[in-house]
């Protein structure tokens, strides 16, 4: 039996926590620092991912026995190595890479060069400092447009910019060297661009062995057709139709065995998940980028169709067991709608008071950005609430999300109703 800490506060950690919730295994639940969602499945403690040391004090207050790190940040961070590194936290089962294999998606730079040192089919690229600037717009010269560029380090998805125009995208790349994001951008990757449709696949691991849960494909930008600004994730759909056996199995051959002997290559230790993000080129996969952490909103969807108990993967990614373990999946579709705030991703409002959750019937409710206050909940983020679904196909889990998405009320509320659409 054990008492676990999930590290979080969006969907992904609500969904997260809904499976282990039904575990025997589990003892008590605790999320740190968890929304209003959480709250009806453990108890939350308000206690911030970076908060090294006030995690720390969580974990021997409540005596827990495995911490699973949630966001990217504090994985990038270090906390697993902090753990590690502290006498009295080296029992404690931490579900999440340590810094090194955290650069796997803290350094878009780290990610290509690995990729191209294991041979895993990926976009051309050429990584650009102020030192170098130069060969760098000598190589935007060789592309075709659209141009790609990415900020190094973390964004929060938002150091990526795609440019028509070539002196467009000479000018972008010298300000994003200008400290357009920060350090993120001290360093930049021009990719070339590639056409087809994305998938993302997510893959639990200890390093050695590993399980393939299922895959899923989200929706970014906020408007319908595909269209406007880049978010955190409108919605997500799993299984993808083109995702057949075929294709899984070329996934399997030529980027995760490859990405998992990498680690071991490289004597990178290395245990949580690795999440694939995917494009179909002509029936071959190439690689977008790697995140070292479950995708949300994908997670609202995966979850549902994972039919293992959930602790038993946990517990084998830390103990390094992986290879022993078994993964059963729901064959129904799982979909997820993402109701957002007015004005999102731009500016917008929070405190706004949500009603309807009683009125929602055949959905599960995952909070993303929303507090209790006094009796009410209210919003607190950008990305409200996902309202996820099965169905036998996806029409039927799209069409009851979307029935249950138009009973929860806010003012400014939105969200897309072509999920799908591409598919």
């Amino acid at each position: 039996m054990s008492n676990i800490l999930i590290v979080g506060s969006g969907g992904r950690e609500h969904a997260l926590a809904w499976k282990i919730k039904q575990s025997p295994k589990l003892t008590q639940l605790f999320i740190a620092p968890g929304n209003a969602g959480t709250a009806e499945l453990g108890e939350n403690i308000p206690v911030g991912v970076s908060d090294f040391e006030g995690l720390k004090k969580v974990v021997l207050d409540k005596k827990i026995d495995l911490m699973l790190v949630g966001p990217e940040v504090p994985l990038v961070e270090g906390l697993h190595d902090f753990f590690l590194a502290d006498e009295s936290l080296q029992h404690v089962k931490v579900v999440g890479p340590q810094k090194e294999g955290a650069l796997l998606e803290g350094s878009k730079d780290f990610a290509k060069e690995f990729m191209d040192r294991h041979q895993i089919p990926t976009a051309k690229y050429k990584t650009v400092t102020t030192e170098n600037l130069e060969e760098g717009l000598a190589f935007l010269q060789t592309m075709k447009a659209p141009f790609v560029l990415k900020a190094d380090g973390l964004a929060a998805g938002k150091g990526v910019l795609i440019i028509e125009d070539l002196a467009e995208a000479e000018a972008s790349l010298k300000e994003m060297l200008g400290g357009q994001f920060g350090a993120a951008s001290s360093k930049v990757v021009i990719e070339e661009f590639l056409s087809g449709v994305e998938l993302s696949v997510f893959v639990i691991t200890d390093g050695k062995g590993y399980q393939i849960l299922p895959e899923a494909k989200d929706y970014k930008r906020i408007g319908e057709g595909d269209t406007g600004l880049n978010t955190g994730g409108m919605g997500a759909i799993s299984p993808v139709p083109f995702a057949d056996v075929a294709f899984m199995k070329k996934i399997e051959d030529r980027v995760i065995k490859p990405t998992v002997d990498g680690l071991q290559k490289d004597n990178i230790a290395y245990n949580g998940f690795i999440f694939l993000g995917l494009i179909n080129v002509g029936g071959d996969p190439y690689v977008i980028e790697y995140n070292v952490r479950m995708g949300d909103p994908e997670t609202e969807a995966v979850m549902l169709r994972v039919k293992s108990d959930f602790v038993d993967l946990l517990e084998a990614a830390a103990d390094g067991t992986m290879a022993e373990q078994s993964i059963e999946i729901d064959e129904r579709s799982a979909v997820t709608v993402m109701l957002v705030s007015g004005g999102y991703p731009g500016d917008y409002e929070k405190g706004k008071v949500m009603t309807g959750f009683d009125q929602v019937e055949n959905s599960i409710l995952f909070h993303a950005g929303t507090k209790q206050d006094g009796d009410n909940v209210v919003t607190a983020g950008g990305r409200v609430i996902a309202v996820s679904s099965y169905g036998n196909s996806m029409k039927e889990a799209l069409d009851q999300s979307y029935k249950n998405a138009e009973k929860i009320n806010f003012e400014g509320s939105y969200y897309r109703k072509d999920l799908g659409f591409d598919l």
